[in-house]
């Protein structure tokens, strides 16, 4: 078995200059051996991984620039996003036994190797070496970021750290002491961790004799459905009392002893796999106060910051789709990593329904005067700009009706745009073809352009191409000049489909380019915004594969859209990172 130095769970976070923090990664804890040769990857229970996850083991033989012999400490992982790992889809992997589908999924959802800790390199054994300098030298080697082998950065700042993966969800943070050195197991006061746990609520109903567990469900609709079992964070004379209360109560079936819902407890919990609660540990136990259900359930493992009070989570607001504003809610909680960087810094555009899809709604450009604190003002008066930029500002949003996230193509304070988007709008949801078809023509003159594109769902009934740019590479004057150059060329190729046409009726069942609407304080909608569709659509990031005749916009809704982003990745991950690395030449000399 491998030895590892494994971190000592703790309530709280030690403080003092004397710690540095890292993010807690989700995944398979992983030595990483390098020879000049050969690569393993071995479990902290001594289990080779190499075979299951050939796209490190190949990245690191190809693409590392250190010199070996070298050993790594580090976290195997699938990221959702830079802060949270998918440990569902990494267990699944770690499963696979094919080389075939195993090369199929690493090619799907690649995993990374994040690297926090060096053992060895250059043939010396570094774990007397104080943490601080191997930190260093780690970074030295790997740099701060890396295609399947990626380095895990430390800070002093805590409470940014804590705040960054709050929002993330991730699994939490891990105290290191600046002049540790590195100790197999726990026998040292040099590594903490603290989980980001979720508090749920659940009622007891079994007790297994055998293997001490306690039985965990919660009312589903008219019926109780079991969520895992737990056994561990109760003091000796609270499990004691429980113990003895099943024993004096419970009725034995199957192999534990069964009692009718009379005792509930508090939860700690990463979060719900399986149907099966990860890593639950008890808070509280007690007589049962109310019937715990599963909608509760669900919002509990959403995590919400508590800066926000919630209202009305039952209202519906999507009545033909059955979806209440609590299911908005809990989608704009987990959505929040990947739509915050598209709405942060943007002087935005709202549409409140406060009343869901079938009510009134309005427009709110300015942010209203009752905000909380938390919010950045820019501007005086009744004239302050609404800017999301953190998850406490998107769920108080959310919870005061906002369905709709409209966003300019510039930063606040920058008279240039950030990005060109162009809007295929058909006549219909049954033309959607049209639009695929269009986005395949301009996507063939982009990359002609040697411009990289993403595409998204509108949310209505059509797709909108977005073009990430540099910071202040060009003007709306000169994104004028080529959103119509690419909008003409391609209506001058099939004007039997396509049109510029802006006025309605005269488009005559073609198309609309929109390339107008790109344009100085207009909006677009933002990547993962809701709509105010039937369905409960959401405006959603696509691979280009995915774009073909069968697409359909309400396949994309609130209710699946997570998971979707959780399976296969974000489209737009990268968005940022290209756009800083768009290569503008050919274009420019398109629009001279």
């Amino acid at each position: 078995m491998q030895q590892v130095m494994k971190p000592v769970a703790r309530a709280e976070w030690p403080v003092g200059q004397e710690w540095l923090y890292e993010v807690k990664y989700d995944g398979f804890r992983c030595v990483l051996d390098w020879d000049g040769n050969s690569v393993s990857l071995t479990s902290k229970y001594g289990k080779d991984l190499s075979t299951k996850f050939p796209e490190i083991t190949e990245d690191v033989r190809e693409s590392f620039a250190a010199k070996p012999p070298l050993t790594l400490d580090g976290e195997l992982v699938i990221l959702n996003t830079p802060l949270q790992a998918n440990f569902s889809l990494l267990q699944q992997r770690g499963r696979l036994k094919n080389a075939g589908t195993i090369a199929e999924k690493a090619n799907m959802r690649p995993a990374t190797y994040m690297a926090f800790d060096l053992v060895k390199h250059n043939g010396n054994d570094d774990t007397q070496v104080p943490f601080s300098k191997r930190k260093k030298q780690l970074k030295d080697l790997i740099g701060t970021g890396g295609l399947r082998l990626r380095y895990v950065p430390a800070t002093r700042d805590i409470n940014a750290l804590w705040q960054d993966v709050f929002v993330h969800r991730g699994e939490g943070i891990i105290a290191k002491r600046k002049t540790g050195t590195y100790q197999k197991g726990k026998q040292h006061h040099s590594w903490f961790k603290v989980k980001n746990w979720r508090t749920i609520k659940g009622v007891l109903t079994g007790y297994n004799t055998s293997n001490g567990y306690f039985t965990v469900q919660v009312k589903d609709g008219d019926h109780w459905r079991e969520i895992g079992k737990c056994k561990h964070g109760l003091d000796a004379e609270s499990r004691n009392t429980l113990e003895q209360f099943f024993k004096a109560h419970g009725k034995a079936h199957k192999g534990q002893l069964e009692l009718p819902p009379a005792i509930e407890a508090g939860i700690h919990t990463l979060d719900l796999y399986e149907a099966e609660l990860r890593e639950p540990e008890f808070v509280r136990v007690g007589p049962l106060t109310e019937q715990w259900t599963a909608d509760q359930l669900e919002h509990d493992l959403a995590l919400y910051p508590e800066s926000v009070d919630l209202s009305n989570a039952d209202k519906l607001f999507w009545p033909d789709a059955l979806l209440s504003k609590g299911d908005m809610l809990i989608f704009l909680r987990k959505i929040a990593p990947y739509m915050l960087p598209f709405l942060k810094d943007r002087a935005l555009t709202l549409i409140r329904f406060p009343d869901g899809v079938t009510g009134t709604h309005f427009y709110q450009k300015h942010l209203p005067d009752y905000a909380p604190d938390f919010f950045k003002r820019s501007g005086s008066g009744d004239d302050v700009l609404i800017q999301c930029r953190t998850l406490q500002e998107l769920i108080w949003l959310g919870n005061h009706g906002t369905l709709e996230y409209h966003m300019p193509f510039q930063m606040i304070g920058k008279p240039m745009p950030s990005e060109i988007v162009f809007d295929l709008d058909p006549p219909d949801r049954e033309q959607m073809k049209l639009a695929v078809k269009a986005a395949h023509l301009i996507k063939q003159l982009l990359d002609g352009l040697h411009l990289a594109s993403f595409i998204k769902t509108s949310g209505g009934k059509g797709l909108q191409i977005h073009i990430p740019l540099p910071d202040s590479a060009l003007s709306y004057e000169d994104t004028a000049l080529f959103t119509e150059a690419i909008a003409k060329t391609v209506e001058q190729a099939q004007p039997d489909l396509f049109t510029t046409e802006r006025m309605k009726n005269k488009r005559k069942g073609r198309l609309y380019i929109d390339y107008v609407q790109h344009g100085k304080d207009k909006t677009i909608i933002a990547p993962y915004s809701p709509r105010s569709s039937a369905e409960g659509t959401v405006a959603t990031p696509l691979f280009w594969h995915e774009v073909t005749e069968d697409l359909r916009p309400e396949a994309f809704t609130i209710e699946n859209v997570v998971s979707r982003v959780q399976t296969m990745g974000c489209p737009f991950a990268d968005y940022f990172t290209v756009g800083k690395e768009q290569k503008l030449e050919a274009l420019l000399e398109r629009i001279k």
